[in-house]
């Protein structure tokens, strides 16, 4: 027995040296209704899309943070998702998304990301505004990896590119 496991030991950690980086999860995640968000979490929502109601949320914790991935509608009915951090100062929104149809991207992003190597196109495309810094990210999905962006083009006031590494919210 001892043989047949130090055998299942070596062939895992084998497959696991041979499967692509994949992006890390969060340390923990929890459904939430949206009737049980935090009303300081609903007000931070409502600050930055006034109107806004709740449909579903996530609470989310990764490196250390702690996140509420509110999703729900705007006032004019759009469907929107925003990010939700606790600071010390409280609860403040980091990124407000939207899903887009890859037609609707920007020229720029589209450019940059069809020149890019292993380009693809997206079957899901993600814009994400950041509050931080008015940046707009695009998240870009691969046809049968909808787990996680395939390509972020993150454009700012220097100009459009792929990033490198995943963004931090």
């Amino acid at each position: 027995m001892l043989r047949v496991s130090a055998l299942t030991l070596c062939v895992l950690a084998a497959a696991a040296c041979s499967q692509p980086a994949q992006v890390e999860a969060p340390d923990s995640i929890a459904a939430v209704a949206g009737a049980d968000v935090p009303a300081d979490v609903v007000a931070a929502a409502q600050a930055v899309a006034p109107g806004f109601t709740v449909s579903e949320a996530e609470r989310k914790e990764r490196d250390g943070r702690v996140y509420y991935d509110v999703e729900g509608l705007r006032a004019d009915g759009a469907e929107i998702e925003l990010d939700i951090l606790q600071t010390e100062q409280g609860w403040r929104v980091v990124e407000v998304q939207r899903e887009i149809a890859w037609s609707a991207a920007p020229a720029s992003v589209r450019t940059v990301a069809e020149a890019s190597p292993g380009a693809f196109t997206p079957v899901r495309v993600i814009e994400s505004v950041q509050t931080e810094d008015s940046a707009v990210i695009y998240e870009l999905f691969a046809e049968g990896r909808p787990e996680a962006p395939s390509m972020e083009v993150r454009v700012d006031g220097s100009g459009t590119r792929v990033m490198t590494q995943a963004n931090p919210h």
